[in-house]
């Protein structure tokens, strides 16, 4: 048996059903932010070590949020590749917009300013302190007349 294209009535061809099967691919359809967001987590003497793979990201694409305990990393990234011919006339456009986070529970204790980040060569490192201490309070004693 030869698979032979074939044009029905409606002017549509099994080449149009193949593209419309691959784009159905799990690999189209799942959230694939956990793959995109790697992440490694090494425990110090008294902080945590958070490494995060955003390869193909910038600096301004990522945002870093410390909310009710969670710290959630966020990178957006909106691309258009266009080429054109010397008439103007598209050859090839490319456009790609992509979101992931992730969010980790850190605890209610650490503020923004005990996280410190750097982002370098397609790596987000985020260093944070196990537990921040809490200050005790001094201890006030009412005058007795």
């Amino acid at each position: 048996m030869t698979l032979v294209p074939r044009n029905n009535n409606l002017g549509v061809s099994l080449f149009d059903n193949m593209f419309d099967d691959f784009f159905k691919d799990p690999f189209f359809t799942r959230n694939n932010s956990v793959k995109v967001m790697k992440t490694d987590i090494q425990e110090k003497d008294d902080k945590y070590i958070l490494d995060m793979d955003l390869p193909g990201y910038d600096k301004e694409d990522i945002k870093a949020q410390l909310k009710d305990g969670y710290l959630t990393i966020s990178a957006q990234k909106n691309t258009s590749n266009d080429e054109k011919d010397e008439e103007g006339n598209y050859i090839r456009r490319e456009r790609y917009c992509g979101k992931c986070s992730r969010s980790f529970y850190v605890g209610d204790s650490i503020k923004e300013e005990d996280i410190k980040a750097s982002f370098n060569n397609g790596i987000l490192e985020l260093t944070f302190p196990k537990e921040v201490p809490q200050k005790e309070e001094e201890m006030k004693y009412i005058t007795i007349d």
